[in-house]
């Protein structure tokens, strides 16, 4: 019934027990994953897993703190590998502006060239945005591409904007974390339909695992706590952001 929504299984930190770990979730509750590129070769190596087990589908995308680093004919690499039966979006895409490097403008230039080639494709993008609220909702609603908002940070009112735009907030691991009203917050507001759950694994392990390894398996904290939030079950719960990922991301085929 799970299904997480956003991972980085090809990350260095999970190469001693890979195919032992991934093999083993998918003999619990874990029902498909979609791992996520940031560069050129992150994108190859999730299209790699994907052609290597049946539950795993590929994004692929330059990361904002990748975006002065892409070849020039990045795009049409992007769009071969979108033409892979298992590629499902363009992701991990957006605006990163936690530190002063790319600059600014060259991170704009690289997240419209993604959503540009997201919208002629007519598939979804995954964005991530880091302290650049403003100026990722400006280019979301310049081009309206349909996706998700990874490891939504925003507020309430951004969380709703987002949503009135056709989109969906992702929501992981930092909803779980001690200090986190805002996040909860939004977990508590945003409507059932336009919530998908994800780990970005393997980082942002959730409570109480916070500060080791995330896997998928860890995902059921942080269903846990949204339910409780929202008073409803843990079960209804995950089943509505698993009909809301397979409704976004409509090339996956869960048989």
């Amino acid at each position: 019934m799970i299904f997480d929504s956003h991972a980085h299984y090809d990350d260095a930190t999970f190469d001693n027990d890979r195919d032992d770990l991934i093999n083993r979730l998918f003999d619990t509750d874990i029902c498909g994953i979609i791992n996520v590129g940031c560069n050129i070769s992150t994108s190859k190596a999730s299209v790699d897993l994907a052609y290597k087990y049946p539950l795993i589908w590929a994004a692929v995308g330059v990361h904002p703190q990748e975006a002065d680093a892409v070849p020039p004919d990045y795009i049409d690499v992007l769009a071969a590998f979108l033409a892979e039966e298992k590629v499902v979006a363009v992701g991990e895409i957006g605006l990163d502006y936690h530190y002063d490097q790319p600059p600014k403008e060259v991170q704009k230039e690289k997240f419209e060239e993604q959503v540009k080639l997201a919208k002629t494709l007519d598939v979804p993008v995954i964005i991530h945005d880091r302290d650049a609220h403003a100026d990722t909702l400006d280019i979301l609603k310049k081009y309206r591409p349909k996706g998700v908002l990874h490891c939504f940070s925003g507020s309430t009112e951004m969380a709703s904007e987002v949503v009135n735009l056709g989109m969906y907030v992702g929501l992981g691991g930092v909803v779980t974390f001690k200090n986190a009203k805002n996040p909860v917050l939004v977990a508590k507001s945003v409507p059932l339909d336009r919530i998908l759950l994800e780990t970005d694994c393997p980082y942002l392990a959730p409570e109480p695992n916070r500060g080791s390894r995330c896997d998928s398996s860890m995902i059921k904290f942080t269903a846990e706590k949204i339910a409780l939030e929202r008073n409803m079950s843990v079960d209804k719960l995950l089943k509505c952001a698993k009909e809301n990922a397979l409704r976004l991301f409509s090339k996956i085929n869960l048989k």
